[in-house]
């Protein structure tokens, strides 16, 4: 699945490995599911380093696709696009099934990661009909110089054990049904 609008773009430079384009063949029927054209020279995905900076352009919208159709494919294209261009470890890191927002507030003293579970069948389409409970792995990058003292699930009102390496603390969050905080004391 291609992007819905496309721009036709001509670079005036090289760029290292390029992503092309993949012309639309049939979904349907089984047996004429095959790429019609086996390559091209189009090019999807423009990547760049500038200075210290990083520059991703796509021609097409492929975030407004990947929003329409929730494929999969579009998910890990933008993903890796993303992380490319942050060139940086992220705050958090959040391992489990279902669909986690998550949102990082650092203090002097302290950090909160507020992690709302948006897991539901009616996810993309207004209100949410049932809350399924989900497991989650959070990993936190802590602020250089800091050390965690204490971690604490606010709204479940527990201390849960967590592991502290390489700069990071990991500790697991159990059954998040709407909305969980995880707090960190740093000293």
């Amino acid at each position: 699945m291609n992007a819905i609008y496309k721009v036709n773009v001509k670079p005036t430079a090289d760029f290292a490995s390029p992503i092309t384009l993949i012309p639309t063949y049939p979904d349907l029927p089984m047996e004429d599911v095959y790429p019609r054209v086996p390559e091209t020279d189009i090019r999807e995905v423009y990547l760049r380093q500038v200075g210290k900076g990083r520059v991703a352009y796509l021609p097409g919208d492929l975030d407004r696709t990947f929003w329409k159709l929730l494929n999969v494919d579009h998910r890990i294209l933008l993903n890796n696009i993303i992380g490319w261009a942050l060139d940086e470890e992220p705050i958090t890191t959040i391992a489990g099934p279902g669909v986690i927002d998550s949102t990082v507030w650092q203090q002097e003293k302290s950090m909160t990661v507020h992690l709302v579970n948006l897991t539901n069948p009616m996810m993309m389409k207004g209100p949410f009909r049932e809350l399924i409970p989900i497991d989650t792995q959070v990993t936190v990058q802590v602020p250089a110089g800091k050390k965690v003292s204490r971690v604490k699930l606010l709204m479940r009102g527990t201390e849960p054990e967590f592991t502290q390496t390489d700069g990071k603390i990991t500790v697991q969050v159990p059954r998040i049904l709407d909305h969980e905080i995880v707090a960190l004391d740093l000293g």
